[in-house]
């Protein structure tokens, strides 16, 4: 269940090339200096700013010189800024990278880019691999397209942790995943890894390509490197449009079960060793072996929770603790539905549907709260996760007639722009399941956030 906090990737904002301020804090630095939303910053102590990163190391101390750029009357003005210690500047960008995104080179046979429907949006083919949001927003990447001078800069500035695919680590094997500049990944990684740079590592998993004896071969050079400090195993997902892939260890029981098999010894060697568990699957493998998902403790604090990492166990956990602790309220709740006369619907993807099932049962004994999970009709294939709900399958799925029902929409099914994959507005979703004679809220997924939500929406 690789759910996302948000589907970010899918911004349909036009990126614009440049430091542009889109806030400024009153009474800060900047704004005692003049600086207003829409001008951009042209210099900082005397460097162009290629990213944030360049921001925050140039303007590092009580005093920074600045050239800003005003669009109103094209000129260009020197500024001087200064601070008190722990103080801010008081500035936000638009974007966190000032000089453009780096696109990837490879040829990945598992891309999620060359699976999507024909008429997917632009911005969602947009093939990132900029080793600057691996630092910046934890994406991953993987290093192919970094050159000697970005590498030494990885390493200089101490950009860690960096979040890096490897998918395999036989050169033919990886060749054949990635394609003709799998090599330069290797390499680069082993400097920042020699230059003391910490990895969190993924590996995508292709039923007969680089599981098995190939991911053995993986595991081994992962566990010699002690700078990768975590490493998730994620399935590979395909969608109805892929060329390539037309199964995966969601339709395989036993295979998901030998790979838990496999991964097993590397995880007891790493408690055994180090304390932590380092080797993690991502939850799906779990739900397609039927097994139950870890403990805890087995995930070393959640280093990659937004990689599907850990998320089903955080979910149970946090609903047991607010069973315990928020009794109350919980009651509160499910009395507040039956005085109104409400059904409550939690929508979700197929994949977290008997997870958040449990939390719709501790909420409401009466049985008031039940689950709809959504199928991906859309993007077929074996996607089920929540994230990836388009408006499409919601409301040719949802009941025409939703009298009387609370329906509570998942956020992680929007952008920053409040737009769904198949580029629907979060307005016209909750207008049209109001014209249903719904109620309609959006909340983010885990239970204390819905309790939250529940708690506002019937006070």
């Amino acid at each position: 269940m690789a759910e996302q906090k948000r589907a970010d990737y899918a911004s349909t904002r036009e990126r614009t090339l440049g430091a542009w301020v889109s806030a400024v804090d009153e009474g800060s630095p900047a704004w005692e200096a003049g600086i207003e939303p829409g001008m951009r910053i042209e210099a900082v102590n005397g460097v162009v700013p290629r990213d944030l990163i360049d921001w925050r190391w140039e303007a590092d101390g009580a005093y920074c010189e600045l050239e800003v750029f005003d669009p109103r009357d094209g000129t260009t003005t020197p500024c001087e800024l200064f601070r008190e210690p722990g103080q801010d500047w008081g500035i936000d960008f638009t974007d966190v990278l000032f000089d453009g995104i780096r696109t990837c080179v490879n040829a990945c046979q598992f891309c999620f880019m060359a699976m999507l429907p024909p008429e997917a949006r632009a911005t969602l083919t947009v093939r990132d691999d900029d080793y600057r949001l691996s630092f910046l927003q934890g994406n991953f990447v993987t290093l192919t397209n970094v050159s000697d001078e970005e590498a030494e800069r990885i390493v200089s500035c101490g950009l860690s942790p960096m979040n890096v695919s490897i998918h395999a680590v036989t050169p033919e094997v990886r060749r054949s995943l990635i394609g003709r500049h799998a090599d330069r990944g290797i390499e680069v990684l082993e400097r920042l890894l020699q230059g003391g740079i910490e990895v969190h590592a993924q590996i995508v998993l292709c039923p007969g390509i680089n599981d098995g004896a190939e991911l053995a071969a993986t595991l081994d050079w992962v566990e010699a490197r002690p700078g990768i400090t975590s490493l998730a195993v994620v399935p590979l997902g395909y969608t109805k449009h892929s060329r390539r892939f037309k199964r995966s260890y969601s339709d395989d029981v036993e295979a998901s079960r030998a790979v838990i098999r496999v991964i097993e010894p590397y995880q007891r060697r790493a408690r055994e060793t180090l304390g932590i568990t380092r080797f993690q699957l991502s939850d799906e493998f779990y739900v397609d072996a039927r097994v139950e998902v870890p403990p805890a403790e087995t995930y070393d604090g959640y280093p990659q929770f937004y990689d599907g990492i850990g998320m089903l166990r955080s979910f149970l956990d946090e609903a047991a603790l607010v069973a315990r602790e928020r009794a109350d309220e919980l009651a509160h709740v499910d009395r507040s539905l039956g005085q109104g006369g409400l059904r409550l619907v939690f929508v979700c993807g197929e994949a977290a549907a008997e997870t958040i099932d449990v939390f719709a049962r501790i909420l409401s004994p009466s049985g008031r709260a039940r689950v709809r999970a959504i199928r991906n009709d859309y993007f077929g294939g074996d996607v089920n996760v929540t994230g990836l709900i388009v408006s499409e399958d919601l409301l040719s799925q949802l009941p025409e007639d939703l009298a009387g029902t609370l329906v509570v929409l998942p956020e992680v099914m929007f952008n920053f722009d409040k737009l769904t994959l198949d580029g629907d507005t979060q307005a016209h979703i909750l207008a049209e399941l109001e014209r249903r004679g719904a109620r309609a809220i959006v909340s983010v997924t885990s239970p204390t956030d819905y309790l939250e939500a529940l708690l506002a929406a019937l006070s």
